[in-house]
């Protein structure tokens, strides 16, 4: 069978953080703190207030406003989705020059808020084709990241969020991995330890699911890849 594989879309292919950080310093000035936004974080903290969530104050209140400023003007921009800058240029290419190699399965999962304009779904298909990939199979969801692998029956899931990650490690049979900075040895470590794949770049993970394909016949070196990339040994499908 096809290995099956998904990715998320910001942090791993398209670079939100840059463009969330120039609308910050827009509406804040120069001296605005480099954040790690999430735009997941965005969709479970609206639910979260549909449901009545309880109230914040103090220092939490300030960063909410500002979040909230910030996200105003980006559901504000027509098609702000379509805009963003790849994180590694030629990632997107590759993954379709490996989907033909290897006839992967390939979806790609995000949970994006809407803005004007067309459909989430419609401005990451926009993007996806002019990086380079044809077709793209784009699903926006709400909730559980492991569910949503769970149900796709995915081999393998890559993601830039350890709580992603670990969703797919308890909900779903697919490989969680971690795209994570070098120079954050911390959550390196502790998503190792959790049975979590980890790699510094979205190259490097293609990399690997490059070499997991060719020797899914050869278990001896799909053990060796695990061991170096820090996965669980999961069971087989």
């Amino acid at each position: 069978m096809p290995l099956r594989i998904g990715f998320d879309m910001d942090g791993v292919l398209a670079d939100f953080a840059s463009a969330y950080h120039a609308m910050e310093v827009s509406l804040f000035g120069p001296d605005t703190p480099r954040r790690r936004p999430q735009p997941e974080e965005q969709e479970a903290r609206l639910a979260r207030e549909a449901g009545g969530s309880a109230p914040v104050s103090g220092a939490a209140l300030d960063d909410r406003r500002r979040s909230d400023a910030v996200w105003q003007l980006i559901t504000s921009m027509p098609d702000f989705w379509t805009m963003l800058r790849p994180v590694e240029e030629g990632a997107v290419r590759k993954i379709h020059e490996l989907m033909l190699k290897h006839r992967w399965e390939v979806f790609f999962i995000t949970q994006r808020p809407a803005t004007i304009g067309e459909t989430v779904q419609r401005q990451t298909q926009r993007w996806l084709i002019a990086q380079g990939f044809d077709m793209p199979s784009v699903l926006v969801i709400g909730g559980s990241r492991g569910a949503a692998a769970g149900a796709l029956r995915l081999d393998y899931h890559v993601d830039d969020s350890a709580q992603n990650c670990l969703d797919v490690l308890s909900d779903a049979r697919a490989k969680p991995v971690l795209v994570v900075p070098a120079r954050d040895v911390v959550t390196a470590r502790k998503a190792r330890s959790l049975g979590i794949g980890v790699v510094n770049t979205t190259r490097e993970c293609l990399d690997v699911l490059d070499q997991a394909s060719a020797a899914r016949q050869q278990p001896v070196v799909l053990q060796k890849l695990a061991a170096m990339v820090g996965w669980a040994q999961r069971p087989a499908r």
